[in-house]
């Protein structure tokens, strides 16, 4: 169904829509893949962008040695930050973020991944929905703010950062450790038809088994390192069954999971294996303690394999992502948006949690209350994203953008929303 704008805001973000489009397109077409990670060359094109729509824009490089620690090659953390008002004006700082660090294409594409095609409606590339959209979100949300002369009071920042397929340390954690922001609020990426304000942790752990290595044609002279981790794997997977009878109270989050998802270890076909390696992947809901799960799950595997003769087990911590759960303060943010995006979408938005995990938990954790919101798909399947010909409805993004700006126009309005924003 197409748009029909019937607030000021919304007219103005309508009147953007090929300029936004072509904002979009010139990230997409940009790669910014996620390892290997060398992301500065996106950084720097999409500050360009965002110069050439007026914005000032501060260029934060991170050191190479720091990169390295975190598995990539370059990366450069943006950020805007435009006041309403004068000094004196007090008004809360909305801080918009948004990672511009995307997975490989991988096979199986029928277009380009970098060429930002428009098929019904539809831009294709990688990145275009997770999350280069809300780049174009955010940004034209902010513009047609600037350009709409409403009295506002307060500052919108833009925070675009690019570690987030690597954890984001260095994006979000970077900025708030280093000081270079403190928001009141928080609008993390997301989706158009739900607001989010929980979702999943994830926990990172890498297994080494180590025995010693004999001919196979006398094995009991050896100690079979895949035996012990036969019995870790065991246990881990009977562990998986019962963390799947334990259930999440949020809705659109189900159960806590863990996968093995990558395994190597041995010699040769005729001899007892002395090493072996898995990496897994625990998931977490947000009822869950981070710290207590990992104690858990590191007391279940070094325990399996205690009776294992010449066996020792190294785990070591690969990441971990917190659970994000909603903040007090956050309920004015997720009234706006809820009520300004099923007015706009004309439809119910409803508030619920996702089995994933995004950077909004590292301003959560730092006490920031904090909302997934933004120009995204209904499902990821949608979208196809992580996957080929990943799509975004540019329907969408105009409608997301116009939900973004009325509710950050009702946030920084002294008396409440001017009767102009919201006819």
């Amino acid at each position: 169904m197409p748009f029909e704008p019937d607030t000021g805001l919304a007219r103005i973000v309508a009147g953007q829509h090929e300029e936004q489009t072509a904002f979009l397109a010139g990230l997409v077409k940009v790669a910014s893949d996620n390892p290997p990670g060398d992301c500065a060359p996106h950084g720097e094109r999409a500050a360009l962008l965002l110069e050439e729509l007026g914005f000032v824009v501060e260029r934060h490089p991170l050191p190479e040695d720091l990169c390295r620690q975190y598995g990539m090659i370059s990366a450069t953390n943006l950020i805007v930050r435009h006041r309403f008002g004068g000094a004196e004006d007090e008004g809360p700082t909305i801080a918009l973020n948004a990672h511009g660090d995307v997975v490989a294409p991988g096979d199986g594409w029928t277009t380009d991944p970098y060429g930002a095609e428009i098929r019904d409606g539809w831009m294709y590339g990688r990145g275009v929905a997770v999350s280069k959209s809300d780049f174009a979100t955010y940004a034209f949300a902010l513009l047609a703010l600037k350009r709409s002369g409403l009295a506002l009071a307060g500052t919108v920042e833009l925070h675009f950062t690019y570690d987030e397929e690597a954890g984001g340390r260095l994006g979000p954690q970077w900025l708030l450790d280093q000081g270079l922001s403190r928001p009141d609020l928080v609008l993390s990426a997301g989706f158009s038809y739900a607001v989010v304000t929980a979702h999943n942790g994830c926990l990172h752990l890498e297994v080494e088994v180590r025995g010693k290595s004999a001919h196979a044609a006398m094995p009991k002279t050896g100690d079979d390192a895949l035996a012990a981790a036969t019995r870790a794997l065991t246990a881990i997977y009977d562990y998986g069954e019962r963390l799947g009878r334990v259930h999440s109270k949020t809705e659109g989050i189900d159960s806590p999971t863990i996968t093995v998802g990558l395994i190597e270890g041995g010699v040769n076909t005729n001899v007892v294996p002395d090493r072996v390696s898995f990496r897994l992947d625990r998931r977490l809901i947000p009822e869950e303690q981070a710290g207590k799960a990992e104690v858990e799950l590191r007391a279940l595997i070094e325990n399996a394999v205690a009776s294992s003769r010449g066996i020792s087990v190294n785990i070591r911590r690969i990441m971990l992502a917190e659970p994000l759960a909603p903040l007090p303060g956050v309920e004015r943010l997720v009234e706006a948006l809820q009520r300004n995006a099923a007015e706009i979408f004309t439809t119910p938005i409803g508030v619920s949690g996702v089995p994933l995990y995004t950077d909004a938990r590292l301003y959560m954790q730092a006490g920031i209350p904090t909302v997934i919101y933004g120009a995204g798909p209904r499902t990821l399947l949608e979208a196809n994203a992580h996957r080929a010909d990943e799509r975004l409805n540019l329907n969408d993004l105009m409608k997301a953008t116009a939900v973004v700006s009325q509710t950050l126009a009702e946030l920084l309005s002294p008396g409440g929303p001017p009767d102009h924003v919201r006819r």
